[in-house]
C-alpha cells in the first residue's frame, strides 16, 4: 500500500528555503562589502595569482610614496639653489652697472642682501634637519654669520658638511642619489664673497683697490654660477628621473589593482540584479512551504 505523508515534501522545501537565504545573505554581504570574494579561499584557483599582485602592489605602493617625497626634496633644492642664482646674477649685474658708470648707490645692500640669501639656502633645513649638511646635522653647514666673517677665512673652515650624499630606491633596483653638499653647491661663489668682504664696506665713490676687486669679483661670480647652475642641472636630471619613476610607478599600481580587483570586486550592478532574483525565489519558497504546511490527508478522505 502505497503511503501518503506531507512532511518529506515539507523537509524539501525547508532545504530550498535554506539555500535561498544562504545565496541571499552572500549577495546582502557583496553588496556591503564591494567585493564578490572575501576571502583568498574563495578566489579558487586565482588565489595564487591575486597575492603575488597584493604583494606587488604593496611594495610599488611603498617605493612610490619613497619616490615622491624624494621629488618634494629635490623640489626644496631647485628652490635653493635658484635663490642663490637669481641673487647672485642680480649682484654681478649690480656691480658691472657700477663699474661702468660709477653709481654706486644701493650696491652695498645689493651685495649684503645677495650674501644674506646664500648664506640662508646653503643652512636652509627640512624637517630640522640641514639639507646640505650631509651626515653632519648637528651644525649649520655654513658657518659665517656675516660677511665680514669671510675676512682672512679659509673655504675649508668656512663649510662644515661632509660629502655623504643621501640616496633612496624608488623602484627594483632603482636607487638615486639626491643630496647636495653645502660646498658644492655654493664653493663656487665663495671665493667672490669673500673678495667683496676684503674690498671693504663700497661708498659713495669707489676707490681704485675696490674697482679693481670688483673687477675681479664679476670675473669670480661668473665662475662660481656655472659650478652653481652645474650642480642645479644635476638636481634637475634627478628631478626628471624621479618623476619618470613615479609615473612608472603609478601605471604599475594601476595595472596591479585591476587584475586583483578582476578577480575580488563584485559588479554592484549584477549583485542588484542577484538580489532582487533571490528575493523572489525566496518569497516563492514562502509561499510554496505555507500551502503545504496546510495541507492535511484527512480533507481529501471526507
Amino acid at each position: 500500500m502505497t503511503r501518503i505523508a506531507t512532511v518529506p515534501l515539507q523537509q524539501v522545501m525547508s532545504n530550498a528555503i535554506q539555500r535561498a537565504q544562504a545565496k541571499l545573505a552572500t549577495s546582502q554581504q557583496n553588496l556591503a562589502t564591494t567585493k564578490k570574494a572575501n576571502t583568498f579561499a574563495d578566489l579558487g584557483s586565482e588565489s595564487v595569482r591575486n597575492l603575488s599582485a597584493h604583494s606587488m602592489l604593496a611594495r610599488q605602493s611603498a617605493e612610490t610614496t619613497v619616490a615622491k617625497r624624494v621629488q618634494t626634496t629635490l623640489s626644496l633644492y631647485d628652490a635653493q639653489l635658484t635663490g642663490i642664482d637669481t641673487s647672485s646674477e642680480n649682484l654681478r649685474q649690480s656691480i658691472l652697472t657700477a663699474l661702468g658708470n660709477g653709481q654706486t648707490s644701493g650696491l652695498q645692500s645689493t651685495i649684503d642682501g645677495a650674501f644674506e640669501q646664500y648664506r640662508n639656502a646653503l643652512n636652509s633645513t627640512e624637517g630640522g634637519v640641514a639639507m646640505f649638511g650631509g651626515s653632519q646635522t648637528d651644525t649649520p653647514p655654513f658657518k659665517p654669520k656675516a660677511l665680514s666673517d669671510l675676512v682672512g677665512l679659509p673655504q675649508s673652515d668656512a663649510f662644515a658638511n661632509d660629502s655623504v650624499v643621501a640616496s633612496a630606491r624608488i623602484a627594483d633596483g632603482v636607487d638615486v642619489p639626491y643630496g647636495v653638499g653645502a660646498s658644492t653647491a655654493g664653493g663656487g661663489l665663495y671665493t667672490a664673497f669673500q673678495s667683496l668682504a676684503q674690498a671693504g664696506p663700497i661708498g659713495a665713490t669707489l676707490t681704485p683697490a675696490q674697482k679693481t676687486a670688483l673687477t675681479t669679483v664679476v670675473d669670480q661670480l661668473q665662475s662660481g654660477l656655472g659650478s652653481l647652475r652645474a650642480v642645479n642641472a644635476e638636481n634637475g636630471r634627478r628631478t626628471t628621473q624621479v618623476e619618470s619613476m613615479i609615473n612608472s610607478g603609478d601605471q604599475r599600481k594601476t595595472l596591479l589593482t585591476g587584475v586583483i580587483g578582476a578577480n575580488e570586486d563584485a559588479d554592484l550592478g549584477q549583485v542588484a540584479t542577484d538580489i532582487s532574483q533571490q528575493k523572489t525565489i525566496l518569497e516563492a519558497s514562502y509561499s510554496v512551504f505555507s500551502q503545504l504546511a496546510g495541507l492535511s490527508l484527512v480533507q481529501y478522505l471526507k
